[in-house]
C-alpha cells in the first residue's frame, strides 16, 4: 500500500554516499595502517548508522504515491535505484571485512538486495527502451550507467557471502552488465555528439565520471567471481586507466572554467549529491586494482604489475582527499542550511 501523508523529501542518489565511503573502507584505506587498523571499526559502525538513516528516509519517500510512479517511470532519474543496489552491496562488504560475526544479517541483506536488483532490472528494460525509441532526445548523463554498477555490485556481493557462485550465472550477469553499459555509452556519446548548444560548465554532468566507475566494477566482478582472462583483466585494466585520464582532465577543465566563470564558491566548492559518484568511481579502480593483485588467477605483466604498485601508492592517497574534500564540502552545505534557516521568520 502507497503512503498517502507528507515525508521529509531526499535526494534519490543519497545512496552514492554510502558508496563512496564504503568502497573507501574496502580497499583504500588499506593504505594507510593506523585508519585501517586502529580506526576502522568504527568507520565501518558509522557508516552503517549513516546507511540505516539514509535508507529509512528513502524507503519511505519510496512507498510514497507522489513519488513512486513518476520516478520510476521517469527514463533518467529512476537509474538512480542503482545507488541503492550497490550501496548495500558495498556495506555488505564493509560487513564481511569488519564484523565477519554478524555474517547471518549480512546473507538476509543480501538477498534482500538481490530481490531489489531484479526489480531494478525491470526498470532499466523499461527505461532504456524509452530512451532508445521513445525519447530519443532526453538529455541523458552518466546515471544511466548505475545500470552496470547495481548489476556488477550483485556478483561481487554474492560471490564474497556465499563463496562461489555458479560461474556462468556470474558470467551471464557480468555480461548483461557490459550490455548496459554499452547502452548507456552510446546515448550518452550520441547525447554530446548530436547536442550543439551544449557547454562543457553548465551541461557536463559529475555522474559523467562513472563511465569508467562502471568498468572499475566490471572488473572487480570478474576477478571476485574468477571469470574471464587475464588477458581480459589486464586490457580491461589499461582501458579503464586511459578512461580515467582522458575523463579526469576533462573534469580539471571543466573546474578551471567554472571557477573563472562562477567563481570558487559557486563554481567549485558548491555541494552537489552526484559529487559523490567521483569518490566512488575513484575508490572503485583502487580497489579492482588491490583484488587483481591479490588473486593468484590472474597474471598481470611484470612491468605493468610494477607500475599499478607506484601508480597505488599515489591513488590511495587522491581517494582519501578527495572523499576528505567531499565531506567537507557536504558539512559546509548543512551548516549553510542551518544558518539560513535561523534568519528566516518564523511564523506567528
Amino acid at each position: 500500500m502507497l503512503l498517502k501523508a507528507n515525508f521529509k523529501k531526499i535526494e534519490p542518489a543519497s545512496g552514492a554516499i554510502i558508496m563512496a565511503i564504503g568502497i573507501f573502507l574496502v580497499g583504500a584505506i588499506e593504505a594507510f595502517p593506523f585508519l585501517n587498523d586502529q580506526l576502522g571499526n568504527y568507520l565501518a559502525f558509522l557508516l552503517m548508522i549513516t546507511w540505516i538513516i539514509i535508507y529509512k528516509r528513502l524507503s519511505v519517500q519510496f512507498f510514497h504515491r507522489k513519488f513512486l510512479i513518476p520516478f520510476i517511470t521517469h527514463p533518467v532519474n529512476s537509474f538512480t535505484i542503482g545507488t541503492w543496489i550497490a550501496g548495500v552491496s558495498v556495506l555488505c562488504n564493509v560487513f564481511l571485512k569488519y564484523f565477519p560475526r554478524i555474517i547471518i544479517v549480512t546473507q538476509a541483506m543480501t538477498i534482500f538486495n538481490t530481490f531489489l536488483w531484479l526489480f531494478f532490472l525491470v526498470i532499466c528494460f523499461y527505461n532504456f527502451k524509452q530512451l532508445l525509441f521513445d525519447h530519443q532526445d532526453y538529455p541523458v548523463h552518466g546515471i544511466l550507467l548505475m545500470s552496470t554498477v547495481g548489476t556488477q555490485s550483485i556478483i561481487v556481493l554474492l560471490n564474497n557471502v556465499f563463496l562461489q557462485f555458479p560461474i556462468i550465472l556470474s558470467q551471464s550477469i557480468i555480461i548483461l552488465g557490459l550490455i548496459f553499459y554499452s547502452i548507456g555509452i552510446i546515448l550518452i556519446v550520441k547525447r554530446y555528439v548530436l547536442e550543439k548548444e551544449w557547454t562543457l560548465v553548465d551541461d557536463w554532468t559529475n555522474t559523467n565520471c562513472i563511465a569508467h566507475g562502471a568498468l572499475s566494477i566490471t572488473g572487480l566482478a570478474i576477478v571476485s567471481s574468477n571469470t574471464f582472462t587475464s588477458s581480459f583483466v589486464t586490457a580491461l585494466w589499461v582501458t579503464i586507466f586511459i578512461l580515467l585520464v582522458i575523463i579526469e582532465i576533462i573534469e580539471i577543465i571543466r573546474a578551471i572554467l567554472r571557477v573563472k566563470r562562477y567563481g570558487w564558491n559557486k563554481g567549485l566548492c558548491n555541494y552537489h549529491i552526484s559529487q559523490w559518484s567521483r569518490n566512488f568511481t575513484f575508490g572503485m579502480f583502487y580497489t579492482f586494482t588491490l583484488f587483481i593483485h591479490r588473486n593468484p588467477s590472474y597474471l598481470v605483466p611484470i612491468r605493468l604489475q610494477a607500475f599499478q604498485d607506484r601508480f597505488q601508492s599515489f591513488w590511495a592517497w587522491v581517494v582519501m582527499i578527495a572523499l576528505l574534500a567531499q565531506i567537507s564540502l557536504y558539512v559546509k552545505s548543512r551548516l549553510e542550511k542551518s544558518t539560513l534557516s535561523d534568519k528566516i521568520p518564523t511564523k506567528v
